[in-house]
């Protein structure tokens, strides 16, 4: 029995040193635990191994003292273990540091024993098989020792146990081995004890118990458990999943898989059938691929991902493959719904101007022998629609103007929206009719309920000579031309030429010169003169010049509306203002009883505060404001009205006389006049030139004139170029005048002389 026992324990030495120096080389975070805990074991076997070979009772004690060592070694071990095997976390470490200062306490009371004989005594040899064997004698400090081991058993075999019944029962399975095996080696240590057996059997199994856990901890593979997740994951998977043997035939199918087909389990062998009818031949390609497909068109489209995976065996023998089929449908309907928010404007559904750009840039490239044109479209003060009928309103304007544009081009166009109310369009020059386009656009109404409006939309043509030129350049000469009639309430539709060019060229060349201008003296004020009905010069409207040192007299056409359309007006007005505040000042020092009427350019009331502007100029020059008058035409007053009447109150308040120009050339002139703060009107002439029934426009212009008597305002008629056109005015009632009847606008010092002389009148 002794070198049976022996032969075992030396086997179970080498056995888990062995596995202590695999679980050192493990990748596993438990691996030094479980190193740890196999080599622990072996102290006791080894204690055992000397005790039953020892054949004096000298060795035989030493044998003993290794043993109980080991013991709290050991337990020490399979504490630590368990504690990390089972993942429990500890608040703190007080439950460490306890067991371990009570396993210090033992071993310490064992290294006193040589000393103090308080832990155990070995009895006179007893013969067992002809062999003399030591058994132990258990004294108080072995007691002790037995409570501590038993007491941290008992502790890791009750974590061991609550991990098991509160684990999943597929995961209770390495636990409940350890902690079956624990309680045997218990309970064979506990018949060692009791039974006084010279030989501890028990240890045996404690290597075997160090051996599981090894095996356990560090390769065991719950296969069970592996092959339940696998099927609860196949079985919960939202995609559908088909299984097929190595001759192609469906083993196995999921839930999505089975609704897919509309097979059930018994008939599930049918799929590749159903699958090749759904997809095509999808089941005959080799090996792993991937692949879309769509079923039905538009929006009623299917969308579907099929990969196909092949499966090996452990000799690389193809052992069969599966199919996931996932529906991708509400994906990509999200992606062409988020592509179509991208390229299409939110409110009109049109092109935006990017995609806009890139689309007719494409079409342009793939068919540059189609010859087309580039339209911008732009509704006639579109801002007046919002400030007078809400924003909500000038939306629902845009829309159907975006509809009309959908209705009349064909699929050939490309269409969109670039900004606000600007619109464009790609036009095959075959369909491009400017006669229909002006027809479709120029005018139509908009309502909304009680509300209705006329919409009047301007046109610009750009025909794409080159096609390599950059779209925004196109589209930059289509809106030249789109300015041309900005203020044309009879022309609607405009084609770029190279004239607009030049005055494009014309403008940027000139723009960059007006500092010089006016620093230099180049821009001057011309006068014309302002007669009473005697002919008398009451005063005269201040007319800005321009004498270029290399282009010789610019005509005001020439520049004007150059500097009206970047808004460096505002610096020629303000030049023209102080002028006259000059020339005035210097008329009062002579005694000349004369009014200069200056204009007042729209840009100017949002580049500047204007009443604040004219006064403080009047204050610098201490000139009556009454002799600077200041003239504005409807136009100025056709947006923001409210704000530009503060403004021309603020003046009037101030002294200063303010005149409207050129009444009678728009549209609500009348409707403007009950509510605008104005002294004078100035009436045009061409308002008579401009119709053939002169008798009808005359009576207009009397009444005009009666109107203005009876609302207490002066009526000037500007445009008199003949005695007859002056004899006729004066005979409605007409007080004062202007006109080439009278002078032209002639330098300062001319006018002076001519005020000065007087003027012959019929």
């Amino acid at each position: 029995m002794r070198d049976q026992f022996s032969i075992i324990f030396v086997f179970l030495i080498i056995a888990l040193g062995s596995c202590s120096a695999a679980a050192l080389k493990s990748k596993k975070t438990i691996g030094a635990s479980v190193a740890i805990f196999t080599a622990a074991i072996t102290p006791p076997i080894i204690g055992n191994l000397v005790i039953i070979r020892s054949v004096t009772a000298v060795p035989a004690k030493i044998g003993y003292y290794i043993y109980f060592l080991g013991m709290d070694l050991m337990i020490w071990s399979m504490y630590k273990f368990v504690t990390e095997y089972c993942n429990y976390k500890w608040k703190g470490s007080k439950p460490r540091v306890i067991i371990e200062l009570i396993l210090a306490a033992d071993m310490i009371q064992y290294a006193f024993d040589p000393f103090f004989h308080q832990a155990f005594t070995v009895d006179k040899p007893v013969l067992v098989d002809n062999f003399n064997y030591y058994r132990l004698v258990p004294k108080l400090g072995q007691t002790f020792h037995r409570a501590v081991v038993y007491g941290i058993l008992v502790v890791v075999l009750v974590m061991l146990f609550i991990k098991m019944v509160t684990a999943s029962r597929i995961y209770s399975e390495r636990y409940s081995v350890i902690f079956g095996s624990l309680v045997l080696a218990a309970l064979w240590q506990s018949f060692y004890i009791f039974s006084r057996s010279p030989v501890d059997r028990s240890m045996i199994g404690f290597g075997v118990i160090g051996l599981l856990i090894f095996y356990f901890s560090l390769y065991y593979r719950p296969m069970r458990l592996l092959d339940r997740m696998l099927a609860n994951i196949a079985s919960e998977m939202s995609e559908a999943l088909f299984f097929f043997d190595s001759n192609g035939r469906c083993i196995w199918a999921n839930a999505p898989a089975l609704e897919l087909s509309g097979l059930s389990e018994d008939t599930v062998d049918k799929s590749d059938k159903i699958l090749g009818e759904k997809f095509g031949d999808c089941l005959g390609k080799p090996d792993n691929w991937f692949s879309g497909f769509v079923i039905g068109e538009d929006d009623d489209a299917q969308y579907y991902v099929i990969e196909n995976h092949y499966v090996n065996d452990d000799h690389g023998k193809f052992a069969g493959s599966f199919l996931t089929v996932r529906d991708n449908t509400t994906e990509q309907r999200r992606l062409k719904r988020e592509m179509y928010n991208a390229t299409h404007d939110r409110l009109t559904g049109l092109y935006t101007r990017e995609y806009f750009y890139q689309q007719v840039s494409e079409l342009l490239h793939n068919s540059p022998e189609v010859r087309r044109y580039i339209v911008v479209l732009n509704i006639r003060n579109f801002k007046m629609v919002n400030d007078i009928f809400t924003n909500e309103f000038g939306d629902k304007v845009l829309i159907y103007l975006a509809e009309r544009i959908r209705a009349t081009l064909s699929d050939n166009s490309i269409y969109g929206r670039i900004a606000g109310d600007i619109f464009g369009a790609c036009i095959p020059v075959d369909e491009f009719d400017i006669n229909e386009l002006d027809r479709r656009f120029s005018d139509y109404r908009v309502g909304d309920g009680s509300i209705e409006y006329n919409i009047l939309v301007h046109l610009g043509v750009y025909e794409i000579i080159d096609p390599s030129v950059d779209i925004s350049v196109m589209i930059d000469r289509a809106n030249l031309a789109l300015s041309t009639i900005k203020d044309d309430y009879h022309k609607h539709v405009a084609v770029y030429d190279e004239n607009m060019r030049r005055n494009v060229l014309w403008g940027q060349h000139i723009s960059t010169q007006l500092d010089d201008a006016l620093a230099e003296g180049q821009i001057r004020p011309y006068l014309q003169a302002i007669v009473d009905k005697s002919g008398r010069i009451v005063g005269a409207e201040a007319l800005v010049r321009w004498i270029h040192p290399s282009e010789g007299f610019l005509s005001p056409a020439m520049f004007i509306p150059v500097f009206e359309k970047n808004g460096m007006i505002v610096e020629v007005d303000r030049f023209m203002w102080r002028s006259a505040c000059e020339i005035l000042a210097r008329w009062k020092n002579e005694d000349i009883d004369l009014f200069i009427s200056v204009n007042i350019s729209p840009k100017d009331f949002y580049f500047m505060d204007v009443a604040e502007e004219i006064q403080s100029l009047v204050r610098e020059y201490g000139v009556d404001p009454s002799r600077l008058r200041v003239e504005i035409t409807e136009t100025v007053m056709m947006t923001d009205i409210e704000s530009k009447m503060r403004v021309l109150d603020d003046l009037r308040r101030a002294g200063f006389i303010v005149e409207m120009d050129d009444f009678g050339s728009g549209f609500s002139s009348l409707n403007m006049l009950k509510d605008m703060p104005v002294d004078v009107l100035k009436i045009d002439m061409k308002f008579l030139s401009k119709t053939e029934d002169i008798s009808r426009a005359q009576t207009i212009v009397r009444n005009i004139i009666n109107l203005s008597d009876d609302l207490g305002i002066s009526a000037l008629t500007e445009g008199v170029e003949t005695e007859n056109q002056y004899k006729v005015l004066l005979g409605m009632g007409c007080r004062m005048f202007q006109g080439y009847y009278f002078s032209k606008p002639i330098p300062v010092s001319d006018f002076e002389e001519l005020s000065r002389s007087g003027i012959q009148t019929a």
